[in-house]
């Protein structure tokens, strides 16, 4: 992939307008798209609400990861189980999404993302506070995600 242009991105700034507006990482990314699929917004959030804070806040796989591979499901996925072909395909695409993330930002994960030493047990999310979004890299995740994405979209097409 090209150089990701985070700052021009106009999916970066939607999403990022998002999760201000209070979406989780993986709801901001996905709606971000919003207008390349056929989905009512309000399931959009629903599908997509489970994902944040890297699954439910296990700090596992980022949101916004997340929320891209779901961009990149529904636009590109598979619906036939035993077509090994477009599996492949789909699961490479997914990988290439996923590693040029790391690349620009050194993981995947959520927690290590936040530079948290272990994994966090609580389910409540953080007020959004202007103290956390000082502390918190996840306004630049949601735009670098989307970023990445839209990159994709213009380069791969759909």
């Amino acid at each position: 992939m090209e150089n990701i242009d985070f700052e021009n991105s106009f999916r970066a700034k939607k999403a990022m307008e998002l999760f201000k507006e209070g979406y989780n990482c993986a709801q901001a990314v996905f709606l971000a798209f919003s207008d390349l699929y056929d989905m009512d917004k309000s399931t959009a959030l629903k599908l997509s609400s489970s994902f944040g804070g890297g699954i439910g806040r296990l700090r596992e796989v980022c949101g916004t990861v997340s929320g891209m591979c779901m961009v990149a499901g529904i636009l590109y996925g598979y619906d036939s189980p035993t077509d090994q072909v477009e599996k492949a395909a789909h699961y490479e695409r997914i990988q290439a999404l996923a590693h040029e993330f790391s690349r620009e930002n050194g993981s995947i994960i959520c927690r290590e993302l936040l530079g948290l030493d272990r994994k966090e047990e609580s389910f409540v999310p953080e007020k959004r506070t202007e103290e956390y979004y000082k502390k918190r890299p996840c306004v630049q995740l949601v735009g670098m995600a989307a970023a990445i994405m839209e990159n994709y979209l213009k380069e791969y097409g759909k």
